[in-house]
């Protein structure tokens, strides 16, 4: 009688051991997830700055002049009346050999 109340507290014991390592809910499957939640946090934070930068914009569009301005000036090429525009060009240099001196 021992032996059987033994053997199947064992069987027991094995069987809650396979299913802590290899079934649903096992250590692995709850690591993996564990570690999709903190990336999917990280995502979320990202994106979170990212729409509150979005948002700010969009604020001081509807709200200030001085957005709107940059904007048309630096998307549009607008000048004010009474400005001048000046287009600032860089020389190209050919290129130089190593070895040559100027």
């Amino acid at each position: 009688m021992f032996r059987l109340i033994a053997l199947v507290l064992v069987a027991l014991l094995v069987l809650l051991q396979v299913k802590l390592w290899a079934g649903d809910g096992s250590w692995r499957q709850v690591e993996a997830l564990e570690a999709a939640v903190a990336q999917q946090r990280d995502e979320n934070a990202r994106l979170k700055l990212r729409n509150d930068a979005l948002a700010a914009e969009v604020d001081d569009l509807k709200t200030g002049d001085d957005a709107i301005e940059e904007r048309a000036r630096s998307e549009l090429g607008m000048i004010k009346p009474g400005e001048v525009f000046y287009r600032v060009v860089e020389p190209q240099h050919p290129a130089r050999d190593e070895g040559r001196r100027p």
